[in-house]
């Protein structure tokens, strides 16, 4: 596989698992990662000033870069899939929102993960899409002073409950719809996601990998280490790099042994 052209970053909430969640900064780095990403860190939607403190230290004191970051998805170990669309969550999602771009300040992240969320009976789905679209255009709102970017990812199907969001164009059906007048939104390409759910991702990638903002790399079948499954990883990022997609590749997987084992495939 031909990464050049790309930066590499480490998902510390999939990768390094065999740490303390603080101590994975550190261990990226020493695996020569200079960029990490993370889903929301914390417990609740909101931390303490002294939770956002130890995960700012933590960075500074490993010497990365917080490149990207999920928005709070809810109780993402007890099933829930974002709550954007849920319109008796926006408040909680408001108050999150307004931490993102406290923590955004602190650390120069500029890509941010806001999931859909599951659809849910007490509403239509057109009441849902309504909430959700709202909610990522405060969103984006909330992060295009300092030059930060939204992004909207597809779920496999069958294992994140009811996520109406499996496919680029799923995603491309809000960012080219409702939200076209939002510049600073982006489809964020997951090849596990895509892959499992019979996405074509060389032809994906070659349509629409100049508009990407950014990409992580798992393998399918199992979501582990590039070379675990049967992804052509090679011809995807070829295809990315024609298409003009010069941005972060970011390392999202299970690994299927250590963390620093599974790391051959760079």
């Amino acid at each position: 596989m031909d990464f050049r052209g790309f930066e590499v970053s480490a998902n510390v909430s999939m990768l390094f698992t065999e740490l303390p969640y603080l101590d994975r900064f550190a261990a990226s780095a020493r695996c020569g990662f200079h960029l990490v990403e993370s889903w929301w860190p914390f417990p609740e939607p909101t931390a303490s000033p002294a939770e956002i403190d130890l995960l700012v230290t933590a960075l500074k004191s490993a010497g990365v870069t917080l490149s990207a970051l999920n928005f709070s998805g809810g109780d993402i170990p007890g099933g829930e899939r974002g709550i954007a669309s849920h319109p008796d969550r926006q408040e909680e999602l408001a108050a999150n929102i307004s931490q993102m771009v406290e923590i955004a300040e602190r650390t120069g992240c500029r890509l941010f993960n806001l999931l859909y969320g599951q659809l849910d009976d007490r509403w239509s789905p057109a009441e849902q899409q309504a909430c959700a679209v709202e909610a990522i255009r405060s969103a984006a709102s909330a992060v295009a002073g300092f030059g930060g970017t939204v992004l909207i990812e597809p779920l496999t199907s069958g294992l994140n409950g009811r996520y109406p969001l499996l496919t680029a164009t799923d995603v491309l059906g809000l960012l080219d719809g409702p939200l076209k007048d939002v510049p600073n939104l982006s489809l964020l390409f997951d090849t596990f996601h895509l892959g499992s759910n019979g996405v074509d991702l060389v032809s994906t990638a070659s349509a629409v990998g100049a508009d990407l903002a950014h990409v992580q790399l798992a393998d399918s079948p199992g979501r582990g280490e590039p070379g675990s499954g049967s992804i052509d990883f090679a011809a995807v990022l070829d295809a990315l790099k024609l298409s003009g997609y010069h941005g972060v590749v970011a390392a999202e997987y299970k690994p299927t042994v250590d963390t620093a084992s599974s790391l051959t495939w760079l």
